[in-house]
């Protein structure tokens, strides 16, 4: 007898986090107005990520990402070197499993492959800027790269 009660409790405790997580809402984005102004703009300023040191360059142009990087992201310091390239390199590689599943995701939203090796150090300034890439198209498109909320 207690055994039965035991099962059709453990079946109850299953169906209702089964129907919890299926009721679940996704976490809304808080995206102010001037960050939304921002995503609206049509206005081109390439961004250019390199260290001189290594060698390594890529060149941003997304209309808003140069306004949204000196105006909203968080200022350069704030995150260690650390930090910015474990979430770099988790993001690269979503990044790049979507840009080979065109399929799957948007093509337009990921068009090519970025060549981003854990080994090396690209420095601060190079990941800095390619982290905030990250948030900033995370937030204008409303994707995840990552089991992270894009926040600032």
């Amino acid at each position: 007898m207690k055994k039965n009660v035991l099962n059709k409790l453990i079946a109850l405790i299953l169906v209702l986090g089964l129907f919890a997580s299926c009721t679940a809402k996704k976490e809304a984005l808080d995206i102010s107005t001037k960050e939304q102004e921002v995503f609206n703009s049509k206005v081109e300023e390439k961004v250019e990520i390199k260290n001189e040191e290594t060698e390594y360059e890529i060149i941003i142009i997304e209309p808003g990402f140069y306004t949204w990087l000196q105006s909203i992201a968080r200022p350069e310091g704030y995150y260690s070197q650390h930090f910015l390239e474990n979430r770099n390199n988790l993001m690269v590689i979503n990044w790049n499993q979507r840009v080979l599943q065109p399929q799957r995701f948007n093509p337009n939203l990921y068009e090519l492959q970025i060549d981003y090796n854990p080994g090396i150090d690209y420095g601060y300034e190079v990941n800095y800027k390619l982290y905030n890439y990250f948030i900033y198209f995370q937030r204008k498109y409303n994707q995840r790269l990552g089991p992270f909320i894009p926040r600032i």
